[in-house]
């Protein structure tokens, strides 16, 4: 089974990889396949609505969206981390959300994939909730199983993630609980 995750960040090396590594590293020592999309490495423009994916299975634009849309569609489960900016998640994750309409529309290809989401704020109640209940809204959109960190929604942390030992504990459930409930779905 594999593990997609996310950073939504369209900053290099900050904190929404750190959380990813993070959580990748927990996935792979239980097991798990990995894969990363990190926005801050992509150019992924926004939907124009032209509906051309309704008819074709590929977007008639011409970015790094393709590659995201294969990685997607072969991963169990799905993490996004994204920070929190101006009260949500930034233009850049809008940007990939909107274009994955694209996977809904010819088989709803996320499916029973299970999500998880975690967030990033500038300060401890930062907007990290909204944040996390829109990832969430995305996932629902697909038909995901959501999953939380046993206490509230995700994992919530704030800047810097690396001196936030009680966020990245949430980080650290979420991930567990991901792992766990992929586990359960395995188990037929």
């Amino acid at each position: 089974m594999k593990i997609l995750g996310i950073s939504g960040s369209p900053r290099k090396g900050q904190n929404c990889e750190k959380m990813i590594e993070a959580v990748l590293k927990v996935a792979n020592e239980r097991g798990f396949e990995t894969d990363t999309v990190f926005i801050s490495n992509l150019e992924v423009a926004p939907c124009k609505a032209c509906g051309a994916c309704r008819e074709q299975d590929s977007c008639i634009i011409d970015d790094d969206m393709e590659e995201v849309y294969e990685k997607m569609r072969s991963s169990d489960g799905i993490v996004v981390a994204a920070p929190v900016y101006m009260g949500n998640y930034p233009a850049q994750l809008k940007a990939l959300f909107d274009r994955s309409v694209l996977l809904r529309r010819k088989d709803m290809a996320l499916k029973n994939k299970v999500g998880a989401a975690l967030s990033v704020g500038g300060s401890r109640n930062g907007g990290q909730e909204k944040t996390i209940q829109s990832i969430h809204d995305w996932m629902h959109i697909h038909g995901m199983i959501v999953v939380g960190d046993n206490a509230h929604f995700g994992g919530i942390t704030w800047n810097p993630v690396e001196e936030d030992n009680l966020g990245m504990q949430t980080v650290l459930e979420t991930t567990k609980k991901l792992c766990d409930v992929l586990e359960l779905i395995g188990k037929k």
